[in-house]
């Protein structure tokens, strides 16, 4: 047998990598020849468009011209009503932050607040609902009619709706005259009302009574009025701290005194030249 000449890598290797540079400068020259042949058709290209986007300029500028004036005549008019509009509306809130503090705002609350509960004590706060399980996989399509509807007032014989015209009087009596205290005791009321509903509404809404025997699947459910009221009762208590904050009330010191009055100090004419030379 006669052995084969044996071939080194390197030399393999040297080979393969001149292909790629060889087919890589036939792309390249084959790429300056397509782009030799298409300058004189991009030359002529440019200059027909040129030629003729200066002819259309001629023909469409005077044409637009009118209607882009009036186009921009009207938007300046916009703006100018939007500007003046948007003064009268600052000029309007300046005098309104002025009469509508946050202090008179959080009494406004207090008011609110306590009418809110006033209503709610007329609401119908629970219900018994007749055959709840028979309902169970309907959804929204049909519900369980109900029966033995009551308000929030006749379980515990209308309580909260002295307690609700109090806090409307306290919250008119804030919007007059600053008084902290006044806060705390709206704050006292709220939790008054919270109790009263947590610990007398809500045991006696759950309570089925006398319908359970009368009607299969009986449950009681909490209606509207009883989220109502808590709702209510929440925010005298929220309203009464905040009006014991004093919200907004922003302490300067001395520092800041002077530095403000010196803002809103005057300042000096500009000296003339016949002054100065009196003063010489």
């Amino acid at each position: 047998m006669i052995a084969a000449p044996r071939r080194r890598i390197g030399t393999i290797l040297a080979k393969l990598a001149k292909k790629p540079a060889r087919w890589s400068r036939s792309l390249d020259r084959a790429a300056n020849r397509g782009l030799e042949r298409a300058h004189p058709a991009l030359l002529r290209t440019r200059h027909f468009v040129r030629t003729h986007s200066k002819r259309a300029g001629a023909w469409i500028g005077p044409r637009a011209r009118p209607g882009a004036a009036r186009f921009f005549r009207i938007v300046a008019g916009g703006e100018r009503r939007i500007r003046a509009a948007a003064t009268v509306l600052v000029r309007w809130a300046t005098r309104l932050s002025a009469v509508l503090t946050p202090r008179r705002g959080v009494a406004v609350a207090i008011a609110v607040a306590g009418a809110c509960l006033v209503v709610s004590q007329f609401l119908d706060y629970r219900a018994v609902e007749i055959g709840q399980p028979g309902y169970a996989g309907l959804g929204s399509i049909a519900s369980p009619p109900t029966v033995d509807p009551k308000s929030a007032g006749d379980v515990h014989a209308y309580l909260l709706v002295p307690v609700g015209a109090l806090a409307i009087a306290l919250g008119l009596l804030g919007i007059g005259r600053e008084r902290r205290r006044l806060g705390l005791g709206v704050a006292g009321l709220g939790l008054l009302a919270i109790a009263t509903i947590l610990l007398v509404d809500l045991p006696a809404g759950l309570d089925t009574g006398a319908q359970t025997s009368r009607f299969a699947g009986a449950t009681a459910v909490l209606e509207e009025g009883f989220y109502a009221e808590l709702a209510a009762a929440s925010g005298l208590v929220l309203a009464g701290l905040l009006y014991y904050a004093r919200p907004c009330r922003i302490r300067t010191n001395s520092s800041g005194r002077a530095a403000s009055a010196r803002r809103r100090r005057p300042r000096r004419r500009a000296s003339s030249p016949a002054r100065v030379a009196r003063r010489a």
